[in-house]
């Protein structure tokens, strides 16, 4: 198993983007690689609630994420199980990972720090790292 963590700074106070990663207009703001709309998110932000994301990429594959909410404590962490209802990483079908949002407060907004941990192996770290990438930038991109 392998993980991959991303940074980003965002000129937005943490719980600003707590919110962005919390809610369902939120995860609809940003969630996904490309341009390209989420076709539909929900998310029951309490531990134990559910969340679901279905998202098309560029190629014109969809993509549903979905997984549980395993710890919250808004505005600074929230953590997620994550698996793939259908579409994603070939290799990741019917595992769960973990996803990881630290939001801290810096000069000027939010430090993000994200870790996608429990992944398979190294190419599906790859392909993670080039969707998350795409993802947080649009997320930067709201507030830059």
């Amino acid at each position: 198993m392998t993980s991959l963590t991303l940074v980003r700074r965002i000129a937005a106070r943490p719980s600003v983007v707590f919110d962005l990663v919390a809610t369902p207009d939120g995860l609809a703001a940003w969630w996904g690689p490309d341009d390209l709309p989420v076709v539909k998110a929900e998310i029951d932000a309490r531990v134990g609630g559910g969340y679901r994301v279905h998202f098309r990429s560029q190629d014109g594959r969809d993509h549903e994420a979905f997984g549980e909410v395993l710890e919250l404590a808004r505005p600074d962490r929230l953590v997620m199980t994550y698996g793939y209802a259908f579409g994603g990483e070939p290799e990741e079908a019917g595992l769960t990972s973990r996803i990881e949002f630290e939001l801290r407060p810096i000069e000027g907004g939010t430090e993000l720090t994200f870790t996608h941990t429990d992944l398979r192996n190294e190419a599906s770290k790859a392909s993670h790292a080039r969707g998350w990438t795409g993802a947080l930038d649009k997320l930067v991109k709201r507030f830059a």
